[in-house]
């Protein structure tokens, strides 16, 4: 910490080491005084911005777990970072129910794959009709390639990236264009390389519990949860992200993890009200997601719905194994009910986790309270190439999903590069080294050996090639190419926004066959919505207004709307 009057304050938590020392470049290591509830600290009058530094633990050199900046990767130096200048424009967030967001992975989303590369193209997501930016983890992770769930330092930038200062000059910039900015962050879990914590704080960790990464985080104990929650605040206030996208909260091991979520909320209210706290949880827990009287969230703002993604999949390629196994009895059935109530599994027995039962009632909840899509990185990654569905579907389905998503209530989420339809693959990668890498290599083949087809071919994690296989082609990201995504974007201004901006007050549906009818019901007005998600043309005795708007072989005949192959019509009614 950099102290007011010139010199760094050097701490850290180590309840579990007999003594601590500060090593500096050319330097002997500088002994820590022990302090109390296991802190260790010390003064160097003469550092300041760039000094670079290491904890010495025994034999061991390790990096700040609160590091702001790396040299060198996890395993280099830690460095004082200096103040980041103050916000450029101080302004509040467009309301949530504006967002229409796209997923970005930082290494792969320009040719230079940094935080540089994005701001210098931020013209185009505002011009294809994107008001929200979310970006995939950037903390220092190991190695030069990686997802970014890997992550063991989650206070720096990795430097692969570039400079803080570079990523905070990224969101100023998007400020600038009236781009909201989402950072994905990660709790539940560190990386399998470059963390050292445990050498000096096994109590951070619960081998009691663990998840698909190894030991669970123990938020259990109250320094480990405010270490998390001091993190959310910093990208909230120093970066000034107008949201946080949390991973995997599932995997917090109960009852610690439950304190932790309202813990976080809270906090991350108190400094930015307006946030955008949206979790990942496959738990399906609604509870997280309520609102108040006035309609604002008591908690987080929305969840990533998987199984809105899931149902819509099933319906629109017919894969039904893994986790899809669970929306192939009646798919249709399925993406009726997600996208009227959100959640499909309410409390139902899940047959993909042995008859466990899943979720919780979340039909009394805003259509806002989810964040819907049918590709993302999870959705895209899970398959042995990573390929997209663009690869392989027609483009009258690839239509009518893209138009289920503009032209239903619930918030939009695109991966990189939807805007225009593009094929790009986005196979999983890393950049591990040794045994570790060779294990997940290995784990990557026996994950897909039975699922899919059986006999994919899986990209090699490892190899650079993967990586660079995930570039989106700029050329190809042209007005023309998004065209038909701003013109859908045009008609979610005109007919769903202006009724979500009102109080929600429930959804019915009809279905014939393969199609639906959704109407929500909010105080200004009724947002309808029909769709046939199937080859056989159907006619649906409803009227749509003035104004409709239609993808697809959709037509009106004045006393029926006919709905040819995966076409749609959406219109909004009065109050």
């Amino acid at each position: 910490m950099l102290l007011p009057g010139g010199g760094v304050m050097f701490r850290l938590w180590a309840p579990d080491a007999c003594s601590v020392a500060v090593a500096l470049p050319g330097r002997s290591p500088i002994a820590m005084e022990a302090t109390s509830d296991g802190f260790f600290s010390l003064t160097v009058s003469d550092a300041g911005p760039g000094q670079r530094y290491r904890f010495r633990i025994g034999e061991h050199e390790v990096p700040d777990p609160a590091s702001r900046r790396q040299d060198g990767d996890p395993a280099g130096w830690s460095v004082v970072q200096a103040p980041l200048p103050p916000m450029r424009q101080a302004s509040p967030p467009r309301p949530w129910h504006e967002v229409i967001l796209t997923e970005l992975h930082v290494g792969t989303a320009t040719p230079e794959g940094t935080f540089e590369g994005i701001a210098a193209r931020l013209d185009h997501f505002a011009a294809a009709g994107f008001t929200a930016i979310e970006l995939m983890p950037v903390a220092e992770f190991p190695g030069c390639r990686n997802w970014g769930y890997d992550a063991v330092l989650p206070f720096a930038p990795d430097e692969a990236y570039g400079s803080p200062a570079a990523l905070r000059d990224l969101v100023d910039a998007a400020h600038h264009r009236g781009l909201g900015m989402v950072l994905d962050v990660v709790y539940n879990h560190f990386g399998p390389e470059g963390n050292y914590v445990s050498l000096f704080a096994a109590r951070f960790f619960n081998a009691a519990h663990t998840t698909p990464w190894g030991d669970a985080i123990d938020l259990g104990e109250p320094l480990v949860r405010r270490y998390f929650i001091e993190n959310a605040l910093m990208w909230l206030t120093e970066y000034d992200f107008d949201g946080l996208r949390f991973d995997a909260v599932h995997a917090f091991a109960a009852p610690g993890g439950d304190v932790f979520l309202r813990e976080l909320a809270e906090a991350c209210r108190s400094v930015k009200p307006d946030a955008w706290l949206v979790l990942e949880n496959d738990d399906n827990a609604a509870r997280w997601l309520e609102r108040d009287t006035m309609g604002r969230p008591r908690f987080f703002t929305a969840q990533w719905n998987d199984d809105a993604h899931h149902a819509l999949h099933v319906a629109s390629t017919g894969e039904r194994r893994g986790y899809y196994a669970d929306f192939s009895k009646d798919p249709i059935a399925d993406v009726q009910r997600a996208l009227a109530e959100g959640f499909v599994y309410q409390d139902n027995p899940s047959t993909h986790r042995g008859g466990k039962r899943r979720g919780e009632p979340s039909r009394h909840l805003p259509p806002t309270a989810f964040v819907n899509f049918v590709q993302n990185h999870d959705q895209i990654g899970n398959r042995p190439r990573g390929d997209r569905l663009a690869a392989s579907m027609d483009a009258a389905r690839l239509d009518l999903l893209r138009f289920l998503l503009l032209l239903e209530p619930a918030v939009p989420l695109f991966f990189q590069g939807e805007e225009a339809a593009l094929d790009t693959p986005f196979p999983f990668f890393c950049d591990f080294a040794g045994e570790l890498g060779e294990a997940v290599r290995r784990g990557r083949r026996e994950e897909f050996r039975d699922l899919f087809h059986g006999t994919a071919e899986v990209p090699d994690p490892l190899d650079p090639a993967t990586m660079e296989s995930a570039k989106l082609a700029w050329d190809a990201l042209t007005p023309t190419a998004t065209a038909p995504f701003r013109d859908l974007v045009a008609h979610r201004e005109r007919l769903v926004i202006p009724l979500l901006g009102t109080a929600y007050l429930g959804a019915s549906t009809i279905r014939e066959g393969a199609a639906l009818v959704w109407r929500w019901r909010f105080a200004s007005g009724t947002l309808c919505l029909a769709a046939n998600l199937d080859t056989i043309a159907v006619d649906l005795d409803v009227t749509p207004t003035a104004g409709s708007v239609s993808v697809g072989d959709a037509d009106f005949d004045g006393s029926a709307l006919r709905l040819g192959a995966w076409s749609g019509c959406a219109w909004a009614e009065p109050a």
